[in-house]
């Protein structure tokens, strides 16, 4: 298995998010979080922002799915500009559902 986390800007999240799901993933972890590329921030007018506001997205796939995946959001959250985002791909050991816990 791997682990698809996917850092995208704010304003693509739905569209990858569609995008996943008319590629068969529907089953995602969702946070806000704000941090900064190498671009440092931005410059708008005489404001610096530091930092920026970002989704990161983790998806767990099979090893075989890993290319849908990852196309899906490169196409969905790129907009050919800096600060697109990043994806990064790991080997996840395991995963298990917390519902089959029995609690005799």
């Amino acid at each position: 298995m791997k682990l698809v986390q996917a850092i995208v800007r704010p304003e693509k999240e739905q569209e990858v998010i569609l995008a996943l799901e008319k590629s068969g993933f529907f089953a995602f972890t969702r946070l806000q979080v704000s941090g900064r590329g190498r671009q440092r921030g931005i410059q708008v007018g005489s404001v610096r922002y530091e930092e920026l506001q970002k989704i990161w997205l983790m998806i767990s796939c099979e090893d075989a799915e890993i290319d849908r995946v990852v196309d899906a959001i490169q196409i969905a959250a790129c907009t050919g500009n800096p600060g697109d985002g990043k994806i990064f791909v790991s080997r996840l050991q395991e995963a298990r559902p917390i519902r089959k816990v029995r609690m005799d």
